[in-house]
């Protein structure tokens, strides 16, 4: 029997939690669990899309998945052709390979850069850190990938100031891919660009994703651009997963209530998918104060007692498809081609 081909990357039970301290003496009063207990892997090759409101933890999950963060616990594997590392207890040479297989691409593309440092030595300076090229090869590496990225040779002496915003993220993009990843975490590369230039960047990615075989980690909180670049999709509320699977099903078919509603905030075109505008009530929970059993119920029109009672665990409804709600498997939710139902929901005409 063949062997089942592993995943490139596997995070079991992740989990990161900041205290929380108060008074002179600081004492520690609780935790701010911003990532709780999340599971998932990505296949080589693939987007993973992670999508939720600010707050719900994308960001940290992946930052802890790059160990920017160390995870309070968990796993977090990446299983590479020369070996399989343990992220999460990685040292030595462990570490410097990790730190050439697995980048970061920052939201922010004017804080990213280091306005003291020309473009050249931006997007080189991996190459340098890891020990990978210097001088004359180092100079000819990061003009192949600022070629790659759509902009010209004669930047390379340029510093961020004199570039626009789309620009800077190309930099950014270009410093990421120079030392050739298998895995790249996108942290909203494109949420603080114009719409146009974000249309770029996601065609960009696409393509540099087929010529370098990349796999990508796609965080953002736009439904919509999730649903552009993604193959599967991970819906985070609260620091929990509460539903990953498929884009097609989970877009046409949601099983869980929150993702319904991220569905409805998605601009629709067709006179048949209309609706009235949603207005959700209520507000994401404190993630240092949890409600007790499902971490959603305060905000669902759905909820039963069982939801105050018993939290709701991420189970498989279909080969690939899981989610975390006590009525998945019965509710009738709207994707996101239909027309939106929320007559208990406060309104905005």
């Amino acid at each position: 029997m063949a062997e089942s081909v592993k995943p490139l990357l596997e995070v079991q039970g992740l989990k990161k939690y900041f205290p929380i301290h108060q008074g002179f003496l600081r004492k520690l009063v609780g935790h701010v669990k911003a990532v709780d207990n999340v599971n998932f892997t990505v296949a080589a090759g693939e987007t993973l899309g992670v999508v939720g409101e600010s707050g719900c933890g994308k960001t940290t999950l992946g930052r802890c998945i790059l160990r920017l963060y160390t995870p309070t616990a968990g796993k977090v594997l990446l299983n590479l052709d020369e070996r399989t590392i343990d992220v999460t207890e990685m040292e030595g040479e462990d570490q410097r390979l990790f730190r050439r297989r697995a980048q970061i691409i920052f939201q922010d593309p004017f804080a990213s850069l280091n306005p003291r440092m020309n473009i050249l030595e931006t997007v080189g300076e991996p190459l340098l850190v890891n020990k990978v090229a210097q001088g004359r090869e180092l100079e000819e590496r990061v003009k192949d990938v600022i070629v790659q990225v759509g902009l010209r040779v004669e930047h390379l002496r340029r510093f961020p100031h004199s570039f626009s915003g789309g620009q800077r993220q190309r930099v950014g993009i270009a410093r990421a891919l120079v030392v050739n990843p298998k895995l790249v975490v996108a942290d909203e590369p494109v949420s603080a660009l114009d719409v146009s230039i974000q249309a770029q960047i996601l065609n960009l990615l696409q393509r540099l994703q087929e010529e370098f075989q990349l796999t990508y980690i796609f965080v953002s909180h736009d439904m919509s651009v999730i649903r552009y670049i993604s193959d599967r999709i991970a819906v985070m509320y609260a620091g929990k997963l509460v539903e990953l699977g498929a884009k097609d099903a989970l877009l046409n078919q949601p099983r869980h209530p929150y993702t319904e509603l991220l569905l409805a905030a998605v601009p629709r075109t067709s006179k048949e998918s209309r609706g009235q505008r949603v207005v959700v009530a209520g507000e994401p929970p404190d993630v240092s104060n949890l409600p007790s059993g499902c971490v959603f119920r305060e905000r669902c029109k759905y909820a039963k007692e069982i939801c105050s009672q018993e939290e709701p665990q991420l189970v498989a409804l279909a080969p690939g498809y899981f989610a975390s709600c006590h009525f998945a498997q019965e509710l009738e939710l709207a994707g996101i081609n239909q027309p939106i139902k929320y007559a208990s929901y406060p309104q905005v005409d």
